[in-house]
């Protein structure tokens, strides 16, 4: 896509932008005394929440958070409010009247300089490519800040929010709920009680996308709806056109604003291994897939991963449940568009893999593990060895719920279950196969990644996709 054509609204940099942060090479955990030296909010005391993003997902992410203040939101497009609107009516009524009468902006660096000594934390349910912006700038304010997933929309933007995060020791979240739920810790636990011994293989997989993929962007050139800011929508991406084609739910396939389906469900779906076998990063990742376009990714693509030993997993052994020594390699294989990993002969006949739409298979080599795609509904397979599996004491802290989980974290000054230090090497992680994906017509190979310096070391073209640039005035 052009960028030939003038951008119309540049803001000044001088007024907007808020620094460029150094690339470092590690994660850091914010210290204990970080949160400890913070004046913790009684739990009876509710906090000034600033939303970015009322439509689609956001109508719900601002409804779940809609037990505290909800004091200012932006959207940058008017006919969204009503999508909240509707949503907070049907699941939290009581709180209709508060959204209504927060303040309202199309700008949200706008609404958090206006708003800045008021407000203590940040939802962020925008489309992917301005994630990173509008929670850096949240960060820098010192302010809890919630993303959906995936959290960014690069790799160097996962690895910059989960420093930041932690430089300013404050409360953070990515919104992949299964994560909270009952049937992901169970899943923890049993896998760490050994129930099906060590764990060499995974599949994973969705049936997204469900919007246009495989296809070139449109080049007519229609008018912007009244209710839209197009400068305001396209935030940190290079100037073009408006079409309707290129925003609001179908913005996921391109890849100048989503990250493929596997953006989109990775962080649902691939969070489970992610979290029970303590994989962190890969150290090679391969893909194939249909008919790759210059502008959007494929109808549908298998991504396989390479992880090698790790240690054993520090969680578990916080929450006194018996350390492994260590986690053997792993291969995680990635399938979406309609292509699903092998059936496998343990799977009684008639039963469904996963939900149907996707799902996770633990191979181990003492039995199967499965899931569906946001963690739930975890058996072992055949259903004879989950009758005969006796169960271990639950003892992985139980949550309320995703956003409740972030809102009582923030309250207590302490850290979310999927806060940046986790959400950012998950979302790092997803990005490497996306990367794989448009990289595959090129290099055919096994790219190598090295993790602790971010970078490809075989194919050093792949580099290059680790970043991006950024419209003046939208920067890190």
């Amino acid at each position: 896509m052009s960028n030939s054509i003038p951008d119309p609204g540049a803001i000044s940099r001088r007024k907007f932008l808020m620094g460029s942060a150094a690339a470092a090479t590690a994660l850091t955990m914010a210290p204990k005394e970080v949160f400890a030296k913070e004046k913790k909010k009684s739990p009876s005391d509710k906090l000034n929440i600033a939303c970015i993003g009322v439509g689609g997902k956001g109508s719900s992410d601002i409804t779940d958070a809609a037990t505290e203040n909800i004091v200012a939101l932006c959207d940058v497009d008017d006919e969204k409010y009503a999508d909240l609107f509707n949503h907070c009516k049907e699941n939290r009524p009581e709180a209709l009247p508060m959204l209504e009468k927060a303040k309202r902006y199309k700008d949200y660096r706008i609404m958090l300089a206006e708003n800045e000594k008021i407000i203590d934390a940040v939802t962020v349910s925008t489309p992917d490519h301005s994630h990173a912006p509008a929670a850096m700038l949240a960060l820098k304010m010192k302010k809890h800040v919630w993303v959906q997933k995936p959290l960014t929309h690069t790799v160097h933007e996962a690895r910059l929010l989960a420093e930041e995060a932690a430089r300013q020791g404050v409360t953070t979240q990515m919104g992949n709920q299964g994560h909270a739920s009952e049937d992901a810790r169970l899943m923890n636990e049993w896998i760490w009680d050994g129930a099906i011994g060590d764990v060499r293989e995974v599949h994973v997989w969705s049936n997204r996308p469900i919007w246009p993929q495989g296809v070139e962007a449109p080049t007519a050139i229609p008018s912007v709806p009244p209710s839209l800011d197009w400068n305001l929508w396209l935030g940190p991406a290079a100037w073009r056109p408006y079409h309707p084609d290129l925003c609001h739910f179908v913005w996921r396939g391109w890849y100048d604003f989503g990250t493929g389906a596997i953006g989109d469900m990775g962080a649902h779906i691939i969070d489970h291994p992610f979290w029970a076998l303590n994989l962190g990063r890969p150290q090679f990742v391969h893909a194939s897939s249909t008919e790759l376009k210059s502008t959007s990714y494929p109808a549908a693509e298998i991504i396989t991963y390479y992880f090698p030993e790790r240690p054993g997993h520090p969680e578990a052994e916080s929450y006194g449940i018996q350390p492994k020594i260590g986690f053997p390699a792993v291969k995680m294989v990635w399938y979406d568009g309609g292509l699903t990993p092998p059936r496998f002969k343990e799977l009684e006949a008639g039963r469904k893999m996963g939900s149907g739409k996707g799902g996770v298979i633990y191979y181990g080599d003492k039995g199967i593990l499965m899931s569906s795609e946001y963690g739930s509904s975890p058996r072992l397979i055949p259903e004879t060895s989950m009758q005969a599996y006796t169960r271990p004491e639950k003892k992985i802290p139980r949550v309320k719920g995703h956003m409740e989980d972030w809102i009582d974290s923030c309250k207590a000054g302490k850290k979310s279950f999927t806060d940046f230090s986790y959400a950012g090497p998950l979302t790092e992680t997803m990005l490497l196969g996306c990367i794989a994906v448009r990289c595959a017509k090129e290099a055919n190979m096994l790219l190598e990644y090295d993790a602790v310096k971010g970078q490809f070391t075989n194919y050093p073209d792949a580099n290059a996709l680790l970043t991006k640039s950024y419209r003046d005035g939208w920067g890190l």
